[in-house]
């Protein structure tokens, strides 16, 4: 297997993934478990689903990061520092809650497409690959988010 040219910069944007992912789990879950309101029902769904994805980009990022031969940080006080994104406050109605996550996925959209052109320059095509799939995913959620939000 030929490891990438700059492995640093590709295992940084991976593990910050990782941190992202993580945060990003836990913030679905108490979204999940708060959310009030009119939209309850379709939103409560909605916060499940996406916390399962979540779960599933991790799993992967991190194997894909063991792969190389990497550690995938792993306690959530690591997570927390390396993170972009930030958990919940604990108090957002049903709104601040689609915004708040509309605002996260555009961040880590950005951040894969720096992922993305790193992976490509290291000839690391699985890791772009993996970060165009999860880019894909997140933008369709971003977009029905945004609509939602117009209502």
């Amino acid at each position: 297997m030929k490891m990438p040219k700059t492995k640093v910069s590709s295992t940084e944007i991976l593990n910050k993934q990782t941190a992202n992912f993580s945060v990003m789990y836990m913030k679905l879950h108490h979204f999940h478990w708060y959310v009030k309101g009119e939209n309850f029902f379709t939103l409560h769904m909605k916060f499940e689903e996406l916390y399962t994805e979540a779960a599933l980009h991790l799993d992967t990022i991190a194997e894909r990061m063991l792969s190389l031969g990497e550690r995938p940080v792993s306690t959530l006080k690591e997570q927390l520092e390396l993170a972009s994104i930030q958990e919940a406050s604990g108090d957002e109605n049903a709104t601040e809650m689609v915004q708040a996550l509309v605002d996260d996925f555009d961040k880590v959209c950005g951040e894969l497409t720096e992922g993305i052109t790193v992976a490509e320059e290291n000839e690391d095509q699985p890791t772009a690959d993996m970060f165009i799939a999860i880019r894909t995913s997140l933008e369709k959620h971003c977009w029905m988010f945004k609509a939602y939000l117009a209502e």
